[in-house]
């Protein structure tokens, strides 16, 4: 069966102290189905875009064998739209606006043929939607979680509902701090681990990631970079590299899942060196595979 992603569909305003991009395409769902492109398919994507939407983009992602028979196309209607400005600290930013126009009424409809998929991502939106799509499925393996903070604040309930019937929760250090309501990140891995998720992934940014899972816990670095020129969707790129790999040999080990963790690492060095998804859109399984060999050798001793 193939890999299921749902999340949003965007078009972005994003400045950095570098440059700066009006109308990019962006969104979870697109971010995340890219990076997991190079991994595996059939992928099939649900969203929801207005009729502003660039046709060239849905070429795009058609071409990187990416299903939209689940993307919804709103006539007289505009696209989720997000503009922000980064700071020298790229960690940093400040939101501009936020236009959710059709997103707002976003009800994720899942074609026929994708209840039966067995490996799903749910992008950052509500969690009562999330719940929905996970009601729609017939049999998910393996469900893969986003949420943000916005969702931890104000609808923790059924965020919680949600992370009962997930196998790995993906948030950052700061949404793991406020959902556990622990500073320390160990401690607060073991409170997320108790609401339900089987994994837990903790990124950290420059920093790397962690993965918690069977009573062990295992650190990826960062890849050192020169040129971060947009680190919009890094997460979402994250996920979609874990996922994909995930779904290509459908090993659910420990030591696989470390594997993917790096993959989804690898993933999101591409996504933040480009703008938009830029980064994503023309690699090479030889490039994807020569920085995989990078990651693996900053953490090799003897």
């Amino acid at each position: 069966m193939g890999l299921l992603i749902v999340g949003s569909i965007a078009l972005d305003n994003i400045e950095t102290p570098f440059d700066k991009v009006e109308g990019a395409l962006g969104g979870s769902s697109v971010y995340i189905s890219l990076a997991a492109s190079y991994f595996t398919g059939p992928i099939s994507v649900v969203g929801v875009v207005g009729d502003d939407f660039p046709p060239q983009h849905i070429k795009m992602l058609e071409d990187h064998n990416i299903d939209l028979e689940g993307l919804q196309i709103v006539e007289g209607a505009k696209t989720f739209r997000y503009g922000c400005r980064y700071h020298y600290d790229l960690n940093v930013r400040d939101s501009l606006f936020t236009e959710l126009n059709v997103f707002e009424k976003f009800n994720p409809a899942i074609p026929n043929k994708s209840k039966k998929n067995s490996f799903i991502v749910l992008g950052n939106i509500a969690p009562q939607l999330q719940l929905d799509v996970l009601n729609q499925l017939e049999n998910p393996k393996f469900v893969v979680c986003d949420t943000m903070n916005f969702w931890i604040e104000r609808t923790k309930e059924d965020l919680i509902k949600v992370l009962k019937r997930v196998n790995v929760l993906i948030i950052n250090d700061s949404e793991a701090r406020l959902l556990s309501k622990e500073p320390n990140l160990i401690k607060a891995a073991r409170i997320i681990s108790e609401m339900g998720p089987q994994y837990l992934i903790i990124k950290k940014g420059e920093h790397g990631a962690l993965l918690f899972g069977e009573n062990t816990i295992f650190a990826v670095p960062a890849y050192p970079m020169e040129n971060i020129f947009d680190p919009t969707g890094a997460g979402d790129a994250f996920a979609g590299g874990f996922t994909g790999y995930l779904h290509k040999n459908r090993e659910l080990s420990f030591d696989n899942l470390k594997r993917a963790v790096v993959f989804g690492s690898v993933m999101a060095s591409f996504c933040v060196e480009k703008f938009s998804t830029k980064g994503l859109e023309n690699l090479s399984l030889l490039e994807i595979h020569n920085r995989f060999i990078g990651f693996r050798d900053l953490s090799n001793f003897s």
